[in-house]
């Protein structure tokens, strides 16, 4: 168990206390978070799982795959160093805490 943040454009943010084995996206989705739509429900078919991880984060995440990659080109948001989808970042206890930010739009 460990929690991820979620900081919305407009400043607001919320916490969330999620299993091992949850993705971002997932407990996004389960609970309620604003910002994530999830078309393709993690599957790596959309990017309206777009996220901003927190820098300090970065270092601590699963290399990105060529899939997500491509992806992150479609975003409807602008695309930074630290854009991932959201699908992909799985809660372990080396992300415990994990931060991201959430784009103005996803679609």
């Amino acid at each position: 168990m460990g929690s991820f943040t979620y900081i919305a454009p407009d400043g607001t943010v919320r916490s969330l206390e999620v299993p091992d084995g949850t993705s971002v996206m997932q407990a996004a989705i389960a609970n309620g978070v604003p910002g994530i739509v999830a078309e393709c429900g993690g599957s790596q078919m959309c990017a309206t799982c777009h996220v901003y991880v927190d820098e300090k984060w970065l270092s601590k995440l699963a290399p990105m795959q060529a899939t997500e990659d491509a992806m992150l080109d479609t975003a409807a948001s602008e695309r930074k160093p630290n854009s991932r989808l959201s699908c992909q970042i799985v809660m372990s206890q080396e992300i415990d805490g994990l931060v991201v930010h959430m784009p103005e739009r996803q679609v």
